[in-house]
């Protein structure tokens, strides 16, 4: 009966029963941290094709570890389903999950401990982490919601605001995750940025 009432009053369900299910992992998420979404499986999808790919060019006896940074973690559930499903399909990857929300990285670090992973945290911003690193893929779900959006009141109300609203147009923060993923990446490397269905070509012209 608490948990009905709280959830009338907008509590988000995965806040109540504290996790979400992403892919093939379920990460426990709370108060201060974006509740992953089924369209960000996507993303995962997206690096996984890239990683066995290079993989694929490397040949079968010199595996190299692929690479991979994921900016804004969050709870982690890019970065952790990444290295757990590369890992699953005998493929070796490096992941770094860059967050800069202390409260998001207590989150982070749970669920990466809970599922058992390896996958390095960097806390700070996206534009000054990892100077002089360059890797294979970069993955991001950055806040890409315009500020003046009305969102609906179980997300207005409970989750963290700074992973939610983009700037204005919705565009300013994306158009930096750019510039720290164009900084960070190899040459012919891969960026794979999660946005809403109208920046599809302003996202791709940057």
């Amino acid at each position: 009966d608490e948990l009905i009432s709280k959830r009338i009053s907008g509590k988000p369900t995965q806040y109540l029963i504290g996790h979400a299910p992403f892919r093939y992992l379920t990460f426990q998420v709370g108060q201060g941290v974006l509740i992953p979404r089924p369209e960000s499986e996507a993303l995962v999808e997206a690096a996984l094709i890239e990683i066995e790919k290079i993989h694929s060019m490397q040949g079968q006896s010199s595996k190299t570890p692929v690479s991979v940074v994921d900016l804004g973690s969050g709870s982690g559930a890019l970065a952790i389903s990444v290295a757990h499903e590369a890992e699953q399909k005998n493929c070796p990857v490096t992941v770094v999950a860059v967050e800069k929300s202390d409260a998001a990285i207590e989150w982070l670090k749970r669920n990466i401990a809970a599922c058992d992973v390896s996958v390095r945290v960097i806390s700070g911003d996206v534009l000054e982490v990892l100077q002089g690193v360059k890797c294979d893929i970069v993955i991001a779900n950055p806040p890409y919601i315009p500020d003046s959006q009305i969102l609906p009141r179980d997300v207005a109300e409970h989750e963290p605001s700074a992973a939610l609203y983009g700037g204005v147009t919705g565009m300013e923060v994306p158009s930096l995750f750019i510039a720290a993923a164009s900084r960070l990446l190899k040459s012919g490397g891969v960026l794979a940025i999660e946005h809403n269905e109208v920046q599809g070509e302003d996202i791709a012209t940057l």
